[in-house]
């Protein structure tokens, strides 16, 4: 199949091109930075920022919230059916 976009350089703002299951952690990162975040049952989230902040956020099911994301902790998570969008 063809694309014609294969060979654009990606930015933040971009569509996903990959979704993966989160499995919250208070240890390991996850395998890819998110662009964003989708849940099955709405909740929070604590999430770290590339950066390395640390905050919560109330993701509504259903809803893709834009957050770049590199660790999902499962303390402070009470969201449920996670998948990261990158």
């Amino acid at each position: 199949m063809s694309d014609a976009f294969a060979d654009r350089v990606r930015s933040p703002s971009d569509p996903a091109t990959t979704i993966f299951e989160i499995s919250p952690s208070d240890t390991t990162d996850l395998v890819a930075v998110t662009t964003a975040v989708n849940v099955a049952t709405s909740g929070t989230l604590r999430i770290t920022t590339p950066e390395g902040m640390t905050s919560d956020v109330f993701v509504s099911a259903g809803h893709v919230f834009p957050i770049r994301a590199r660790r999902v902790w499962t303390t402070g998570t009470s969201a449920t059916g996670i998948r990261g969008l990158a």
